[in-house]
């Protein structure tokens, strides 16, 4: 998860869920001139494989340190050794942000982390086993068609759109934590003093695999 990519300072909860994701995966290289109705249609489905998901352990080494603001990360994954990073600086600002925008219905205390958690444990649980082949058939698209033979194309962005709605639905969210990257963006951005009045989607994957 990361914080980059700033959204202006506007009323960020006007947009659902699945615009959130549109908008990840609009930003996302190789989406650049994609129909926005395809990219609905594969944020929908990302996000419902992602929701559908039954609970996965994550097991990962897990470390807390600081620093994540300065990287713009709340958490990531990678995977040699197996590791899951949360940034508790980035963890404790997203919690305040969460009471100054008056959300503390949609991320309950100490929610921001047990998503961080969970949205990296579907990482692992994608990249080591079959679901992610199985995400792939969800999303429907297809890199190469011979005869009745159908091999199912990447679809960059995905994998984040369905973890994140996986970490929605496990730890109880009233909304996907793409909505809080947004605000944890603008937050940098308001920081930075760099606000310029665009509203770019919220941050991409940043995940390691190295």
């Amino acid at each position: 998860m990361t914080v980059k990519d700033a959204p202006a300072r506007a009323d960020l909860a006007a947009t659902d869920d699945i615009g959130w994701a549109v908008r990840l995966l609009a930003a996302t290289p190789t989406h650049e001139h994609r129909d926005p109705e395809l990219l609905r249609r594969w944020a929908r489905a990302a996000d419902a494989f992602g929701s559908a998901l039954a609970p996965v352990a994550c097991d990962a080494r897990i470390v807390e340190r600081d620093g994540g603001l300065e990287l713009g990360l709340l958490a990531r994954y990678t995977s040699r050794p197996p590791t899951v990073e949360l940034y508790t600086d980035t963890i404790d600002l997203a919690e305040r942000v969460v009471d100054v925008r008056g959300w503390r219905d949609w991320y309950p205390p100490g929610s921001v982390r047990a998503a961080a958690l969970a949205h990296e444990a579907v990482h692992v649980h994608l990249h080591h086993g079959p679901a992610k082949a199985a995400l792939k058939r969800a999303l429907g698209h297809s890199a190469l068609h011979l005869g009745r033979l159908r091999v199912s194309g990447h679809v960059a962005g995905a994998e984040e759109v369905a973890a994140h709605a996986y970490a929605r639905t496990v730890c109880g969210l009233g909304r996907s934590p793409l909505l809080l990257t947004a605000a944890l963006a603008a937050e940098a951005e308001a920081r930075s003093g760099s606000a310029n009045g665009s509203n770019p989607p919220p941050a991409r994957d940043a995940r390691r695999e190295n």
